[in-house]
């Protein structure tokens, strides 16, 4: 039997993880998993809710059940993590295990921008908080994420990454 070609995308909120995994998946014509929106649709519940009602440490148990349950799917697919989903449980370890990780490492100015046009108040960690905040908590993120995300198999960089930049480094990968 093959092994599926599963890719999964990490790196900062707001880096692209979502709207470039769709655009991916439909290139190579893959299913595409959003990571957040799959234990919304498990629990019945938002992530901020699963927050709220009880806090980080059980959402990182559920998104790593999660994460292993769609890792062990028999067929291809783009799977877009959250921000955090490489940090915690050894799940970094698991991705690269089953998937080719690809990290889109953005810059904060980039981030902040994308942020601001995707209305913070839909990313509850930045609600609140002015421009220079913002960027703050963007800088101190990547400081405790980046050892995390640089494990990845693949790392694309810029504020303007392609699909066909991805598949071309996909086929560099492979061919290597």
């Amino acid at each position: 039997m093959r092994t599926p070609l599963i890719i999964v995308l990490v790196g900062m909120p707001g880096s692209g993880k979502s709207t470039f995994g769709k655009l991916l998946a439909r290139q190579l014509n893959f299913v595409f998993i959003d990571l957040d929106e799959a234990i919304e649709a498990g629990e019945n519940k938002s992530i901020k809710d699963i927050f709220m009602d009880h806090g980080e440490g059980r959402f990182r148990e559920l998104e790593t059940a999660y994460l292993k349950k769609v890792l062990r799917s028999a067929e291809g697919f783009v799977l877009s993590t959250g921000g955090g989903t490489p940090c915690f449980n050894d799940n970094m370890e698991l991705i690269n295990e089953r998937a080719v990780s690809v990290y889109l490492e953005v810059s904060c100015e980039e981030l902040l921008k994308r942020l601001s046009k995707d209305q913070t108040g839909k990313r509850p960690m930045f609600a609140g908080m002015d421009n220079g905040e913002i960027i703050l908590k963007l800088k101190n993120i990547f400081a405790q994420r980046e050892q995390y995300y640089i494990k990845s198999k693949i790392k694309l960089s810029g504020d303007d990454i392609s699909t066909e930049l991805l598949i071309s480094e996909l086929m560099t990968f492979f061919r290597n």
